[in-house]
């Protein structure tokens, strides 16, 4: 099976798509307490592109859970067949498949436009599927490759693969909710559905793919859209704020991880740094939300800033996943682009290197110091907490008459 992500999905609206579930209850049906059948709707900008089945087999609520599954007959019945024993019980075959499963999930019925029609648009819409219909006791069950009747079963047998779903038989494969690697493998599927939202071009399954952040020469861009800019001004402006509060409450006080609200988030090796270095700190924050008002990149200059700006994009997607309304006010006006708010892409391109995040490491103490083996190894440079605030560049360094924002 295929694991590229094919060409029809680049020129889709792939930041627009959602789910829509419909599942009608009858309160007094016996039937109804044994299995549920959601209607799910895929949509992408408020228009439907396709839909798919999900059928809940709850084992605990069913009386013969074998025989109800199999009166939904096609797909469902298979899996009935192959899962569930005379009695409605689970067959040995399939408590030794699982880890502690006690209900089912059969995924089947999946109908897609083709400009959607791509295993990665599937893999994460079934992951959503899982999140919103399941627990750590259901078995998902999708297509085998012998399953596969028409397109949306093969696209349902090729998300399972990128879903970390094993072989039961040649029909069926299974998603174990109890393990952690179909939450990972769902987890890497959303980055690569997001990548392809961004970039608008397939996402390669290599770890050295360049994705869409180089310009006609093959130089990277390294602009930032106006309304990933915009949000990330906010969230630098945001820590300023919270930064400042620190040195004013802490002075020269020792820190202790997690205290303050941003000086006690820094590493260690700045726990006992006086109350200059702290403005210093927290002046970084402020430089670089400056520079973002006046243009749509930022370069951090010194050691200093660059743990500023990684501060900074955290915080910005946190702010895009937490403060949707804010968000939505920062940006107003300002026009969309594909490429908004890959905060992943920003930790790549708006740095030369990651080494300061080395000093969150505790199995590498010390590697601030010159003398440091791994430090002289590697060409290290401004690690230690007296150098964070020295310019990389001499040519490149800020004004420095340009004072503080505070006294």
């Amino acid at each position: 099976m295929s694991t590229q992500t094919g060409p029809a999905a680049a020129g889709a609206d792939l930041a627009q798509l959602a789910l829509d579930f419909h599942h009608t209850h009858q309160l007094l049906d016996p039937a109804a307490q044994g299995v549920q059948t959601w209607q799910v709707r895929i949509t992408a900008a408020g228009t439907p592109v396709g839909s798919l089945t999900a059928v809940r087999g709850l084992y605990w609520k069913s009386d013969n859970l074998r025989e109800r599954m199999a009166d939904e007959q096609s797909f469902p019945a298979l899996v009935a067949a192959q899962l569930l024993d005379e009695e409605g019980g689970f067959t040995y075959e399939f408590e030794e498949f699982m880890e502690a499963a006690s209900s089912v999930l059969v995924v089947d019925g999946l109908h897609l436009e083709e400009a959607f029609a791509d295993p990665v648009v599937v893999a994460v819409v079934v992951a959503a599927v899982i999140d919103r219909l399941t627990d750590n006791y259901f078995a998902v069950v999708l297509p085998g490759e012998n399953a596969c009747t028409d397109a949306g079963s093969a696209l349902l047998a090729e998300a399972g693969t990128l879903l970390s779903a094993r072989a039961f038989s040649d029909e069926l494969q299974i998603i174990d909710n109890a393990l952690a690697a179909p939450e990972e493998a769902a987890q890497r599927v959303r980055m690569r559905l997001l990548s392809l939202a961004c970039h608008g071009q397939p996402a390669a399954w290599d770890d050295n793919d360049e994705g869409d952040g180089w310009d006609e020469d093959g130089e990277e861009d390294e602009e930032l859209t106006a309304r990933t800019a915009a949000v990330l001004r906010v969230a630098l402006e945001e820590l300023s704020e919270q930064i400042w509060q620190d040195v004013a409450a802490v002075g020269d006080a020792p820190l202790g991880r997690g205290q303050g609200r941003v000086l006690g988030s820094l590493p260690p090796i700045t726990f006992r740094q006086d109350h200059q270095w702290r403005r210093q700190m927290a002046r970084c924050f402020d430089d670089l939300a400056a520079e973002l008002t006046k243009t749509h990149t930022v370069r951090p200059l010194c050691t200093g800033e660059e743990m500023a700006l990684h501060l900074g994009i955290d915080r910005a997607k946190s702010l895009t996943r937490n403060r949707p309304r804010l968000v939505a006010e920062t940006v107003a006006g300002l026009g969309e682009d594909h490429r908004d708010f890959d905060w992943d892409w920003c930790s790549t391109v708006l740095f030369e290197d990651h080494d300061v995040l080395m000093l969150f490491d505790a199995s590498l103490d010390g590697i601030e110091d010159r003398g440091n083996e791994i430090n002289q190894a590697l060409g290290l440079a401004n690690l230690a907490s007296a150098d964070w605030f020295k310019p990389f560049r001499p040519s490149q360094a800020r004004d420095p008459d340009r004072g503080f924002r505070h006294s």
